[in-house]
């Protein structure tokens, strides 16, 4: 039987010509939640479209956006009108909208807006007053619906990671008007207890409606005022609520958050016999360095030999010895010289030397002042004259002017 081959794009042409055959498809109202909402520089809006079990892609042209009175954000229900075809490149079929309306829960979403702006503005998102979990808990608080599949989700990942850790359930209802006081009574609680290290609050996916308990003020308070860190497991990695901004640690589903709050025993255990491996080996080559420090020290000369140590000291000390005699005479020899030159000098000065070579000084009385000049004399004036060996009292008797001469009669 001959084979009939297509190209990718003849099937995706195919396929794109029945849904543009379809009267139902080319025309439909469809009811769902915007997410990843995006605007292209383009001016045209794409969008996922997500109810509680599948989701859809839309794009929502420039030309079709004349008659809005809105603009779409995530999070917000909608009503949209449009025809369904496939986008033959990524062979994906979407939602081409030509009309688009708000269903009703943009006010929750306004309200949602309005209480995030507020609390951020009183500082509850701080990152300041995020408090650290702690890294290896005993016992975690879990508040949640007892049977939802989030509950068995983090008490199947608590146990595979670290069966070490006990877990308390704090059951509470996740949706509906009661739902805020029992979440808000529940983390009071648990703060009256001292057994408690980190508080796992969560719950599965859902529509914002569905999730709008852990937007209430009540709930956004209490996990204000916890001691005990909280980490915030609400919804899927793309549902937002206001317990995720207050709570010290936001998690994207509630099986991370399991993941989040607990280490893993097996990879402590890893890294404790890693580490051990690493102190043994660090023991065994301390050892075999000071094992070779001391065979080193063993063998050397000074343990071997001491007493020759000691002998080479005591002849340098002898060296240094007759170095310091040698030194000291040396000074000693410069300093007796230096004191005869300066005798030699301090003796041509001297008075006494002058007088020994026949000279004399004369002394006015009585006064004992020193003569001078002959001009200072008068006949009749009483003198002493001074020699090296002794003195003459005299008396003046004539004044001759004119220079002395050692000739002279």
């Amino acid at each position: 039987m001959g084979r009939i081959i297509f190209t990718v794009h003849q099937v995706n042409e195919y396929v794109r010509g029945l849904l543009g055959r379809d009267p139902i498809l080319q025309d439909v109202w469809v009811r769902g939640e915007v997410s990843n909402f995006k605007v292209h520089s383009s001016g045209h809006i794409y969008f996922t479209l997500k109810d509680e079990q599948d989701r859809i892609r839309c794009v929502l042209f420039r030309q079709n956006q004349r008659d809005m009175d809105f603009i779409p954000c995530d999070g917000m229900r909608v009503l949209v009108r449009g025809q369904v075809s496939l986008y033959c490149r990524d062979g994906q079929y979407q939602i081409y909208v030509m009309h688009i309306e708000k269903d009703g829960i943009g006010e929750l979403y306004l309200a949602f807006e309005a209480l995030k702006q507020r609390l951020k503005a009183e500082g509850l998102f701080d990152a300041q007053h995020k408090k650290p979990i702690p890294a290896f808990p005993k016992k975690i608080a879990v508040i949640t619906s007892p049977t939802g599949a989030a509950v068995r989700d983090i008490i199947k990942i608590v146990r595979r990671r670290c069966p070490c850790v006990d877990i308390l359930v704090v059951p509470v209802l996740v949706q509906g008007s009661a739902a805020p006081a029992q979440i808000e009574a529940a983390l009071d609680y648990i703060n009256t207890r001292d057994d408690i290290d980190t508080i796992i609050l969560g719950r599965g996916g859902g529509s914002l409606e569905e999730l709008w308990a852990f937007n209430e003020e009540v709930v956004a308070r209490a996990i204000w005022r916890s001691r005990i860190p909280v980490i915030s497991a609400v919804g899927h990695e793309t549902d937002f609520t206001i317990a995720d901004f207050v709570a010290d640690l936001r998690a994207p589903t509630p099986s991370a958050a399991a993941e989040m709050a607990v280490p893993m025993l097996q990879h402590l255990q890893e890294t404790l016999v890693g580490l051990n491996i690493r102190l043994l080996e660090g023991m065994r080559n301390m050892l075999l360095r000071k094992r070779s420090s001391l065979e080193y020290l063993q063998s050397s000369y000074v343990l071997k030999y001491p007493d020759r140590i000691l002998q080479q000291r005591k002849q340098r000390l002898d060296q240094a010895y007759t170095k310091l005699c040698v030194a000291f005479n040396d000074m000693l020899s410069k300093k007796r010289e230096r004191l005869s030159r300066w005798a030699v000098a301090l003796d041509a000065l001297s008075p006494l030397a002058v007088l020994g070579r026949g000279y004399a000084v004369v002394t006015l009385k009585p006064s004992h002042r020193v003569v001078h000049s002959a001009e200072a004399l008068n006949p009749g004036d009483d003198i002493t004259v001074h020699f090296k060996d002794g003195r003459a009292h005299c008396k003046v008797e004539k004044i001759e002017n004119g220079v002395w001469g050692i000739n002279e009669p």
